[in-house]
């Protein structure tokens, strides 16, 4: 024995005795109870950094003390592989993202062995590889035969000088980061996920999951269950010149009374035409367009907007309300429009002050002296509860909230101008992405046939890896050879998707995959009944 420490002489030795014994394989033992902890795989950009060290010695210390209980432990590890940050490299050093990717890989994996983790090496799963991704393109078939993916037109940033998508990340003052072009807005076709079809399970199973409530509350308001009734309000055919109706999604029906302008988006069809003879208003459109299209930015940005000379009437006093074109109203959320209570919604309150448009007061409180005031914003006038009542409403005044909500709700549906709706804050996930480093989406695009999901044994759909992108659009788009196929359901000439997905599903289903990762017959085995589900998860709360 030394008589003095030697670590790096004790961790070789004991490293290397690790390795060779398979000290931390993890072996399926139906007579042992399990211990399954995962942390989040690492992006490959490279090095390790001290948030790489902290959260795998949090997950180390964890599972080496459930060994020593006596569990079966199951710590592994791998690489989210695919991702922008492989190609941003790849442009900067004119270097293949497969190259650049697989180079990070080896380093950062014998940093991460220098460590010293209790990690099973055998499982290690790469997301880039077709061993991997060949299964989320089988699971992305099988969604899209049910109609839980599907395909429709969804608005993007565009570079017209790059021509590519940008993330909402690389729009930096309205400007493509690389090229410095105004960004626009764009409508192209893309695949969703339907996951709006399970809201109220994904709501409802919160209630059986063993989290911290700081989480469950974060799922809770991002599914954003809300109840509230579609509103129509029929067109002004003097003003538009031909008969229709804007249909508005409001929570606070009981404030119909007070609504008085109306906000589309830039895109929307009513914005389009009254900007047909109006230059002003084209630009302003134009502006819009080329801003974000990020919710988050939305809400923190200065509001602006221009009136369109349309009207729509007031489904209850037959007033004439003017349309106004918004830069806060999102084409993506809802109809692309929203009903205006300047009095009582803050947004709505600052827009109207800016602009000089009309303020109606329609809830009092029911007890206290507090003074309605145009000029200035207060809290209570928001007020959702019993503890207000409506004025100015006519037929409707002394009504506390959820009676002047019913009344108008029910006077709306006699009119029929509406009609009680539940909405969810949760949108259908957009999974296209218009980049090359990803993987492929499994869809050949027919003219006789329409879009057709390649067939399972003709899978994986493999991305080529020796492209070094230019930065000018995806480089799949310019590869005949990876485009140019035929169509499994009539023979006839196609064309193969150039979309790869968004490498959050690349990072949705890697745990499951750790518990049988050479599996050659599907996404799992057997195997998975023994691990799943994970016990402990270390990682960002947002992964939730």
């Amino acid at each position: 024995m030394h008589e003095q420490y030697q670590p790096r002489d004790i961790e070789v030795a004991a490293q290397q005795k690790w390795e060779k014994t398979a000290a931390f394989k993890a072996v399926e033992d139906a007579s042992r109870p399990k211990y399954y902890c995962l942390s989040m795989f690492p992006y490959p950009s490279g090095k390790l950094h001290m948030g790489h060290v902290r959260n795998y010695t949090i997950g180390d210390v964890l599972s080496r003390y459930m060994a020593l209980k006596g569990y079966n432990v199951l710590q592994p590890m791998g690489w989210d592989a695919f991702g922008m940050p492989a190609e941003n490299a790849a442009l900067k050093n004119q270097v293949a993202p497969a190259a650049w990717t697989y180079s990070n890989i080896e380093y950062m994996k014998t940093q991460l062995k220098s460590l010293g983790f209790a990690i099973d090496w055998e499982r290690e799963v790469t997301t880039c590889k077709p061993d991997y991704y060949r299964w989320e393109q089988w699971l992305f078939t099988r969604l899209f035969e049910k109609g839980v993916i599907y395909r429709k037109n969804g608005v993007v940033n565009w570079d017209p000088v790059d021509q590519t998508v940008l993330a909402n990340e690389q729009v930096i003052d309205g400007r493509g980061w690389r090229s410095g072009a105004l960004v626009e807005k764009r409508e192209i076709p893309m695949y969703y996920f339907g996951i709006t079809q399970y809201a109220d399970e994904l709501l409802a199973d919160l209630d059986t999951l063993d989290w911290p409530s700081q989480v469950a509350t974060m799922q809770r308001n991002w599914i954003g269950k809300s109840f509230g009734t579609d509103v129509h309000f029929a067109y002004d055919e003097a003003s538009i010149g031909s008969a229709g109706e804007l249909t508005v999604y409001t929570t606070r029906p009981d404030t119909l009374m007070g609504a008085t302008y109306v906000a589309v988006a830039a895109e929307h069809p009513l914005a389009t035409q009254a900007a047909a003879n109006d230059p002003a208003l084209q630009a302003f459109i134009a502006r819009c367009k080329a801003g974000s299209v990020a919710e988050a930015d939305m809400a923190t940005m200065e509001k602006e907007g221009m009136p369109t000379g349309l009207f729509v009437v007031h489904p209850l006093t037959g007033e004439k309300l003017p349309v106004w074109v918004a830069n806060y109203v999102l084409m993506s959320y809802g109809s692309g429009a929203v009903m205006a209570v300047p009095a009582h919604d803050e947004r709505d309150f600052a827009f109207a002050n800016k602009y000089a448009l009309p303020i109606q007061q329609v809830i009092a409180l029911k007890d206290g002296d507090a003074t309605f005031d145009a000029s200035t914003w207060q809290d209570w006038y928001a007020t959702k509860d019993d503890t207000t009542r409506l004025v100015n409403s006519g037929k409707y005044d002394g009504l506390g909230f959820q009676g002047a909500f019913d009344a108008i709700v029910a006077d709306l549906a006699a009119r029929a101008a509406g009609e009680k709706k539940t909405q969810y804050r949760l949108r259908d996930w957009g999974i296209s992405r218009q980049r090359y480093w990803g993987c492929p989406i499994p869809i050949i695009h027919c003219d006789s046939c329409g879009d057709v999901p390649v067939p399972a044994d003709q899978l994986p759909v493999v991305l080529p890896e020796n492209v070094v992108p230019d930065g000018s659009g995806n480089p799949l788009a310019k590869m005949p050879e990876f485009y140019e196929t035929t169509c499994p359901c009539c023979g006839k000439p196609a064309r193969r998707e150039t979309d790869t997905m968004d490498t959050f599903v690349e990072s949705s289903w890697y745990f499951a995959r750790y518990a049988s990762p050479d599996c050659a017959t599907g996404m799992v085995d057997d195997r998975a009944r023994y691990w799943l589900n994970v016990d402990q998860y270390i990682g960002g709360i947002e992964h939730a």
